[in-house]
Protein backbone atom coordinates (compact mmCIF):
# COMPACT_ATOMS: atom_id res chain seq x y z
CA UNK A 1 0.00 0.00 0.00
CA UNK A 2 2.42 2.42 0.65
CA UNK A 3 4.36 1.96 -2.45
CA UNK A 4 1.07 2.33 -4.21
CA UNK A 5 0.67 5.55 -2.29
CA UNK A 6 4.20 6.62 -2.99
CA UNK A 7 3.46 6.14 -7.17
CA UNK A 8 0.30 8.15 -7.19
CA UNK A 9 2.38 11.36 -5.44
CA UNK A 10 4.55 10.70 -8.53
CA UNK A 11 1.33 10.14 -10.67
CA UNK A 12 -0.38 13.16 -10.17
CA UNK A 13 1.88 15.95 -11.20
CA UNK A 14 2.84 14.27 -13.97
CA UNK A 15 -1.00 14.39 -14.94
CA UNK A 16 -1.73 17.68 -13.74
CA UNK A 17 0.75 18.78 -16.45
CA UNK A 18 -1.87 17.44 -19.02
CA UNK A 19 -4.69 18.44 -17.05
CA UNK A 20 -3.70 22.13 -16.55
CA UNK A 21 -2.54 22.33 -20.17
CA UNK A 22 -4.44 24.57 -21.71
CA UNK A 23 -4.07 23.14 -24.85
CA UNK A 24 -6.34 20.19 -23.08
CA UNK A 25 -8.95 22.30 -22.25
CA UNK A 26 -9.41 24.56 -24.86
CA UNK A 27 -9.92 21.87 -27.40
CA UNK A 28 -12.70 20.87 -25.20
CA UNK A 29 -14.21 24.33 -24.87
CA UNK A 30 -14.28 24.98 -28.55
CA UNK A 31 -16.11 21.66 -28.99
CA UNK A 32 -18.68 22.49 -26.63
CA UNK A 33 -19.71 25.43 -28.67
CA UNK A 34 -20.58 22.88 -31.67
CA UNK A 35 -23.36 21.45 -33.17
CA UNK A 36 -24.95 18.39 -31.00
CA UNK A 37 -22.55 19.48 -28.43
CA UNK A 38 -23.92 17.24 -25.68
CA UNK A 39 -22.93 14.38 -27.48
CA UNK A 40 -20.10 16.01 -29.62
CA UNK A 41 -18.37 16.33 -26.16
CA UNK A 42 -18.72 12.97 -24.78
CA UNK A 43 -17.23 11.65 -28.05
CA UNK A 44 -14.40 13.55 -27.67
CA UNK A 45 -14.12 12.72 -23.88
CA UNK A 46 -14.13 9.18 -24.95
CA UNK A 47 -11.76 9.60 -27.18
CA UNK A 48 -9.24 11.62 -24.97
CA UNK A 49 -9.74 9.02 -21.89
CA UNK A 50 -9.00 6.20 -24.24
CA UNK A 51 -6.02 7.74 -26.25
CA UNK A 52 -4.24 8.49 -22.31
CA UNK A 53 -4.85 5.39 -20.79
CA UNK A 54 -3.50 3.24 -24.01
CA UNK A 55 -0.22 5.42 -24.30
CA UNK A 56 0.36 5.35 -20.47
CA UNK A 57 -0.26 1.67 -20.82
CA UNK A 58 1.97 0.92 -23.81
CA UNK A 59 4.78 2.75 -21.87
CA UNK A 60 4.29 0.79 -18.88
CA UNK A 61 4.91 -2.91 -20.65
CA UNK A 62 7.80 -1.06 -22.79
CA UNK A 63 9.35 0.28 -19.36
CA UNK A 64 9.11 -3.57 -17.60
CA UNK A 65 11.18 -4.40 -20.99
CA UNK A 66 14.35 -2.65 -19.69
CA UNK A 67 16.98 -4.07 -17.24
CA UNK A 68 16.37 -3.85 -13.84
CA UNK A 69 12.77 -3.10 -14.01
CA UNK A 70 11.13 -3.15 -10.87
CA UNK A 71 13.73 -1.07 -9.55
CA UNK A 72 14.17 2.70 -10.36
CA UNK A 73 17.07 1.31 -12.93
CA UNK A 74 19.64 4.31 -13.89
CA UNK A 75 18.15 4.79 -17.36
CA UNK A 76 14.80 5.26 -16.05
CA UNK A 77 16.36 7.76 -13.75
CA UNK A 78 17.83 9.62 -16.88
CA UNK A 79 14.97 9.30 -19.01
CA UNK A 80 13.27 10.92 -16.23
CA UNK A 81 16.17 13.88 -16.20
CA UNK A 82 15.87 14.38 -19.59
CA UNK A 83 12.51 14.45 -19.52
CA UNK A 84 12.46 17.05 -16.98
CA UNK A 85 15.14 19.32 -18.20
CA UNK A 86 13.03 19.70 -21.22
CA UNK A 87 9.87 20.33 -19.88
CA UNK A 88 11.98 23.51 -18.05
CA UNK A 89 13.90 24.31 -21.17
CA UNK A 90 9.99 24.51 -22.64
CA UNK A 91 8.25 26.48 -20.09
CA UNK A 92 11.31 29.10 -20.03
CA UNK A 93 11.17 29.40 -23.94
CA UNK A 94 7.26 29.73 -23.43
CA UNK A 95 7.91 32.40 -20.69
CA UNK A 96 10.06 34.27 -22.59
CA UNK A 97 7.76 34.27 -25.16
CA UNK A 98 4.50 35.24 -23.82
CA UNK A 99 4.08 38.19 -24.96
CA UNK A 100 4.32 37.28 -28.34
CA UNK A 101 0.58 37.16 -29.60
CA UNK A 102 0.25 34.36 -32.44
CA UNK A 103 -3.25 33.93 -34.09
CA UNK A 104 -5.51 30.85 -33.20
CA UNK A 105 -4.76 27.89 -35.43
CA UNK A 106 -7.35 27.05 -38.00
CA UNK A 107 -7.89 23.83 -36.85
CA UNK A 108 -8.79 25.23 -33.45
CA UNK A 109 -11.74 27.63 -35.10
CA UNK A 110 -12.88 24.18 -36.75
CA UNK A 111 -13.86 22.39 -33.50
CA UNK A 112 -16.29 24.28 -33.32
CA UNK A 113 -17.94 22.54 -36.12
CA UNK A 114 -17.37 19.58 -35.73
CA UNK A 115 -19.84 16.60 -35.30
CA UNK A 116 -20.09 14.01 -32.44
CA UNK A 117 -18.73 10.83 -34.90
CA UNK A 118 -15.56 13.18 -35.52
CA UNK A 119 -15.06 13.68 -31.75
CA UNK A 120 -13.69 10.62 -30.52
CA UNK A 121 -11.16 10.91 -33.69
CA UNK A 122 -10.70 14.59 -33.57
CA UNK A 123 -9.62 14.09 -29.55
CA UNK A 124 -7.48 10.87 -30.30
CA UNK A 125 -5.40 12.83 -32.45
CA UNK A 126 -5.41 15.92 -30.59
CA UNK A 127 -3.78 13.71 -27.99
CA UNK A 128 -1.03 11.70 -30.03
CA UNK A 129 0.03 14.84 -31.17
CA UNK A 130 0.97 16.97 -28.15
CA UNK A 131 4.54 16.41 -26.67
CA UNK A 132 3.25 17.41 -23.80
CA UNK A 133 0.57 14.49 -23.60
CA UNK A 134 3.31 11.76 -24.60
CA UNK A 135 6.06 12.96 -22.29
CA UNK A 136 3.88 12.75 -19.66
CA UNK A 137 2.88 9.27 -20.30
CA UNK A 138 6.09 8.24 -20.72
CA UNK A 139 7.28 9.30 -17.30
CA UNK A 140 4.29 7.82 -15.90
CA UNK A 141 4.94 4.30 -17.66
CA UNK A 142 8.70 4.41 -16.14
CA UNK A 143 6.96 5.79 -12.72
CA UNK A 144 4.72 2.81 -12.18
CA UNK A 145 6.62 0.11 -13.75
CA UNK A 146 9.86 0.89 -11.63
CA UNK A 147 7.83 -0.20 -8.39
CA UNK A 148 6.91 -3.56 -7.71
CA UNK A 149 3.63 -3.25 -7.86
CA UNK A 150 0.82 -6.31 -7.89
CA UNK A 151 -0.98 -6.33 -11.46
CA UNK A 152 -4.36 -4.77 -9.90
CA UNK A 153 -2.61 -1.97 -8.63
CA UNK A 154 -0.28 -1.32 -11.34
CA UNK A 155 -3.66 -0.68 -14.00
CA UNK A 156 -5.08 0.95 -11.03
CA UNK A 157 -2.22 3.91 -11.11
CA UNK A 158 -3.20 3.63 -15.27
CA UNK A 159 -6.73 4.55 -14.01
CA UNK A 160 -5.83 7.13 -11.81
CA UNK A 161 -3.72 8.71 -14.02
CA UNK A 162 -6.09 9.17 -16.74
CA UNK A 163 -8.80 10.19 -14.81
CA UNK A 164 -6.67 13.30 -13.35
CA UNK A 165 -4.78 13.73 -16.74
CA UNK A 166 -8.74 13.72 -18.16
CA UNK A 167 -10.76 15.86 -15.90
CA UNK A 168 -10.14 18.96 -17.07
CA UNK A 169 -11.69 17.88 -20.39
CA UNK A 170 -13.94 15.63 -18.28
CA UNK A 171 -15.29 18.49 -15.92
CA UNK A 172 -16.26 21.17 -18.80
CA UNK A 173 -17.86 18.16 -20.54
CA UNK A 174 -19.80 16.55 -18.06
CA UNK A 175 -21.08 19.97 -16.38
CA UNK A 176 -22.16 20.83 -19.83
CA UNK A 177 -24.36 17.08 -20.45
CA UNK A 178 -25.69 18.18 -17.26
CA UNK A 179 -26.59 22.60 -17.44
CA UNK A 180 -26.76 22.51 -20.96
CA UNK A 181 -26.94 25.59 -23.12
CA UNK A 182 -27.28 27.74 -20.29
CA UNK A 183 -23.12 27.44 -19.98
CA UNK A 184 -22.40 28.74 -23.57
CA UNK A 185 -21.73 32.41 -21.94
CA UNK A 186 -19.42 31.03 -19.06
CA UNK A 187 -17.78 28.38 -21.98
CA UNK A 188 -17.03 31.42 -24.65
CA UNK A 189 -15.29 33.65 -21.57
CA UNK A 190 -13.21 30.58 -20.76
CA UNK A 191 -12.41 30.04 -23.93
CA UNK A 192 -11.17 33.48 -24.52
CA UNK A 193 -9.21 33.67 -21.13
CA UNK A 194 -7.20 30.23 -21.93
CA UNK A 195 -6.33 32.07 -25.42
CA UNK A 196 -4.88 35.09 -23.64
CA UNK A 197 -2.87 33.36 -20.58
CA UNK A 198 -1.77 30.50 -22.66
CA UNK A 199 1.72 30.98 -22.66
CA UNK A 200 1.91 32.16 -18.94
CA UNK A 201 -0.12 28.66 -17.39
CA UNK A 202 1.92 26.38 -19.66
CA UNK A 203 5.54 28.08 -18.91
CA UNK A 204 4.37 27.86 -15.43
CA UNK A 205 3.23 24.78 -15.27
CA UNK A 206 5.79 23.04 -17.52
CA UNK A 207 8.73 24.68 -14.87
CA UNK A 208 7.52 23.40 -11.66
CA UNK A 209 6.94 19.92 -13.00
CA UNK A 210 9.85 19.50 -15.12
CA UNK A 211 11.82 20.09 -11.80
CA UNK A 212 9.68 17.42 -9.68
CA UNK A 213 10.30 14.97 -12.85
CA UNK A 214 14.03 16.01 -13.03
CA UNK A 215 14.65 15.79 -9.23
CA UNK A 216 12.84 12.72 -8.98
CA UNK A 217 15.10 11.21 -11.51
CA UNK A 218 18.15 12.61 -9.51
CA UNK A 219 17.40 11.24 -6.25
CA UNK A 220 17.23 7.82 -7.93
CA UNK A 221 20.69 7.78 -8.83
Amino acid sequence: MTDWVSVLTELIPLALVIALSPLSIIPAVLVLQSPHARITGLTFLAGWLVVIAVLTGVFVQLSGLMPEAGHPSTTASWVRIVIGVLLVAFGIYRWANRNHDAPEPAWMRKLTNISPGRGFVTAAVLAVVNPKVLFMCIAAGLAISTDELPRAATWASVLVFTVVAGSSVAIPVLTYVAAGERLDPAMARLGAWLHRQHAVLVAGILIIIGLLVAYKGLSHL
